[in-house]
């Protein structure tokens, strides 16, 4: 049996053991934390450098010439001269119209005008009759006056009989409609036999000249402000003259192959987009694009003196973007940067960030605000100490 002193003693003895273990625990953190080393981190110098951004539109395409055939004349649709799709040129036929009454409105103004000129040239002959009778004093001058006016009713007759007669060649000249310009035919919805008028809704077909086509496009006010900002010149016509080529994107994704230009600026905003038309104009020799198309312009915006960050180097934090700018004592803080474009692995910076200035460029989710590193500077794929 242990006595009670005994029980005592071992007891005393354990709890010295336990507070001996503890305090050399206590000390060993004590020792590791202040021996602890600064974490190696890979970062950058920022300088300045040009880079190039690309914004895309949606854009709606049409031939340089849209025109919209219509019948000048009533009458039911006799020939069809030309197929849907095909090219014609300039003053080709492309619809008849039958023009039977339109002859006979001829005819009958030419036998209106005949009997004028009949006329007239009866009453010239009173008029003549009725000088030479004055002359002896048998007439008297109210006879002459009235021989006058009838001849000067005729002539007027005469001039009405003639511009119906023009009239009616006009009107049976528009029984064949022509092409105005060359062109595309596009979607033919009448047939032979088909009624067709001046009032109709529907044209009896367009014609599209795809020698140039115009891509339209809206960009909103925003991209508007920096378009005008950007670009040099005190107008809108010089800014677009300075501007560089855009490119096509097709809907297959396919780049068209012929640079075009933006040569045209909407005069007022839409109030109910909040944007603004533009047109850009792309050459097409082949024929390849055509009125209806879909695509997307690509426009180039150059910038100069800029900070070129990669986007592993930031952290995004409640809409916001931050570096980790390192110190003198090469510890790290969170800096909140303003970016004006990106590409597609990097943010181009303002004034936010300064040149020289160093960040930590990828890790940046492993380090903590005030936290010690060992920056490994990687600028233009070097590796060195800071």
């Amino acid at each position: 049996m242990f006595s009670k002193k005994n029980i005592q003693t071992v007891f005393a003895y354990f709890l010295l053991v336990s507070l001996s273990g503890i305090l050399i625990g206590c000390s060993g953190s004590a020792g590791n934390k202040g021996s602890q080393e600064p974490v190696s981190a890979p970062v950058m110098v920022i300088d300045t450098t040009s880079a190039s951004t690309y914004s895309e539109y949606s854009a709606a395409l049409e031939g340089k010439v849209n025109v919209e055939i219509r019948p000048q004349v009533d009458g039911y649709l006799e020939e069809i001269f030309v197929d849907e799709g095909s090219y014609v040129s300039k003053g080709q036929s492309l619809f008849r119209i039958n023009d039977l009454s339109y002859k006979q409105q001829l005819n009958n103004a030419l036998g209106n005008q005949h009997a004028a000129e009949a006329n007239l040239a009866a009453a010239e002959i009173e008029l003549n009759k009725m000088n030479s009778l004055s002359k002896g004093n048998v007439v008297s001058d109210v006879q002459v006056k009235t021989a006058e006016s009838g001849y000067k009713a005729a002539l007027a007759v005469l001039e009405q009989a003639k511009a119906a007669v023009e009239i009616a060649r006009i009107n049976l000249g528009y029984t064949v409609i022509k092409a105005p310009v060359s062109g595309y035919v596009g979607r033919i919805p009448k047939r032979r036999g088909s009624l067709v008028g001046r009032t109709d809704l529907q044209a009896l077909t367009v014609l599209s000249d795809v020698s140039e086509v115009y891509a339209y496009f809206s960009m909103s006010e925003v991209d508007f402000i920096h378009f005008n900002k950007e670009n040099e010149g005190k107008s809108t016509k010089d800014k677009l003259s300075n501007l560089m080529p855009v490119s096509l994107i097709l809907a297959d994704e396919n780049v068209y192959e012929y640079p075009g230009k933006i040569e045209m600026v909407d005069g007022q905003f839409d109030r109910n987009t909040g944007s603004i038309t533009m047109r850009a104009t792309f050459p097409n020799p082949d024929n390849f694009l055509r009125s209806g198309n879909t695509g997307k312009i690509k426009i180039q915006r150059l910038y100069h003196g800029i900070k070129k960050i990669p986007m592993a180097s930031t952290i995004d934090m409640q809409g916001k973007i931050f570096v980790l700018s390192v110190d003198d004592s090469n510890k790290v803080s969170k800096k909140p940067i303003m970016v004006l474009a990106q590409t597609e692995q990097s943010y181009l910076v303002d004034e936010s960030l300064s040149k020289g200035e160093t960040i930590v460029l990828s890790g940046v989710d492993r380090l903590q605000e005030r936290q010690l590193i060992s920056p490994q500077v990687n600028n233009n794929n070097s590796t060195t100490k800071k």
